[in-house]
């Protein structure tokens, strides 16, 4: 029992041994420490947005108005004015903008895809699926508008919605890679197959 003890008490004691070592190397500073992970990150901002009750569209608007290099959009039902001049703009002042729509815009005469077509801006069709009921922009690379919004004058007017603005890169990557992965199976809207050509007609 007496030996065991000794020997216990002996490897404590050569750990502190190399312990108190170590910790007088390091203070003269022949030891370093190897780096740590930062925690840094881009800080995670958001607003919020409901209608009735609140200009859901001027915040897209303005949220756009402020991009710098590239918009890319998914959309179900597009007929706002606002939201539709406000990508012309951004288009016009250089940055790069590409909206992907769902099918039902080949042929409804209220959809601004003639409109932002005819403006030189990319359109695409995304006829994969059922519906394609995505809402949502990536702004930057580091913005996403997304909720139950739909681009529309209804939305804004008539319907009860929410609409989400959040700027986190990571989260905006996320977005970005499924926007993505849509644009690669979508195909070039044609220009003229809707009645209204070019036309905005709201509802």
């Amino acid at each position: 029992m007496p030996s065991r003890f000794k020997i216990k008490y002996s490897g404590w004691g050569i750990l502190l041994i190399l312990a108190g070592l170590f910790f007088q190397q390091w203070r003269a500073g022949k030891i370093s420490l190897p780096p740590q992970p930062s925690l840094s990150r881009q800080p995670f901002t958001w607003q919020v947005c409901f209608t009735p009750g609140e200009d859901c569209t001027e915040q897209i608007t303005t949220a756009l108005s402020q991009a710098k290099t590239k918009v890319q959009v998914q959309a179900y039902s597009f007929t706002s004015a606002p939201i539709a001049q406000a990508l012309v703009k951004a288009h016009q002042r250089g940055l790069s903008v590409e909206v992907i729509l769902d099918k039902s815009n080949k042929t409804d005469r209220y959809s601004a895809a003639d409109f932002l077509s005819r403006a030189g801006i990319s359109v695409f069709i995304d006829a994969r699926h059922a519906i394609s009921h995505n809402k949502i922009m990536v702004i930057d690379e580091k913005t996403v508008v997304t909720g139950s919004f739909n681009f529309t004058k209804a939305a804004q007017e008539k319907n009860a919605e929410n609409l989400l603005i959040l700027q986190d890169l990571s989260l905006a990557k996320l977005y970005l890679d499924n926007w993505q992965t849509h644009a690669t199976h979508s195909s070039a809207y044609t220009l003229g197959t809707q009645s209204g050509q070019g036309q905005i007609f709201l509802k």
